[in-house]
């Protein structure tokens, strides 16, 4: 029996965790959920990973928590539960110091959505959907998502998305900012390895910087944001990652103008 979430990494250090319950859309039991909460730490843990990405197959990324089983688990204490484990597995997913983006195909419904938002960036092919519809169940988000829509798209949108259920089509997703990128079906994948290509082509310091910097942006005041931002330029222009690179640029200039 295949394990419900899988994951795979390259030598790239390009990491892929990969929901994998086709016949439920993807989604979630209780022992999924505590699988996805331990991948999650062991990532964290894990300094040479540069990207995670996040999918699952191309008839669904996650549909959420599977409700046929969570409907025998309808108790206070149950939801208590629900929202630490998964509440809790999604903020060590945000905070992660690598750059994370999911990849979406066909549905990314209730907390599949809020996974997602969890991610630094979203590609979604032109076939996919995604809604934090969670209204419809006569409850609300619990696992961070419904402030991560927040700031990704303001207070307007979220709230009238969340009280009236909204599904977006990937299209609209791309057009209000929710998606970074848009693909033809089949395609998500493919794109947001390429990405995670190009990002694990730069130095890892760099992109931990850029991160954490961006992260207290949303989160921090004007004034400390700013000062968050200042504390990390020294420590990188005199690391050697930046030492090689300026050298390597020094080198190829001279090159030029020493052949012209």
């Amino acid at each position: 029996m295949e394990p419900e979430i899988i994951f795979e990494r390259d030598d790239r250090g390009i990491g892929m965790l990969r929901f994998n319950r086709p016949e439920v859309r993807n989604a979630l039991s209780w022992g999924a959920m505590e699988c996805f909460r331990d991948l999650i730490e062991k990532t964290y843990d894990d300094h040479s990973l540069r990207v995670l990405i996040l999918t699952g197959d191309r008839s669904s990324f996650c549909a959420g928590g599977d409700l046929t089983e969570l409907h025998s688990h309808l108790s206070r204490v149950d939801g208590v539960r629900l929202m630490t484990l998964m509440g809790e597995a999604l903020n060590r997913l945000a905070e992660l110091p690598c750059p994370t983006i999911a990849a979406i195909e066909g549905a990314a419904m209730g907390g599949g959505a809020e996974i997602s938002l969890a991610c630094d960036m979203r590609v979604l092919a032109e076939n996919a959907r995604i809604g934090l519809m969670h209204v419809r169940l006569a409850i609300s988000p619990a696992w961070g998502g419904a402030l991560r829509l927040l700031r990704t798209v303001g207070y307007a949108r979220a709230f009238e998305w969340l009280v009236a259920g909204r599904v977006l089509t990937g299209e609209q997703a791309y057009r209000y900012g929710l998606a970074n990128r848009l693909t033809p079906p089949g395609e998500a994948l493919m794109e947001a390895r390429e990405l995670a290509g190009t990002i694990a082509g730069h130095d890892a310091g760099a992109v931990h910087a850029i991160k954490r910097m961006l992260r207290a942006g949303r989160t921090l005041d004007p004034s400390s944001a700013a000062a968050a931002e200042r504390r990390e330029f020294p420590e990188l222009w005199a690391a050697d990652g930046h030492l090689k690179a300026s050298t390597e640029f020094v080198e190829r200039k001279r090159s030029r103008t020493e052949g012209a």
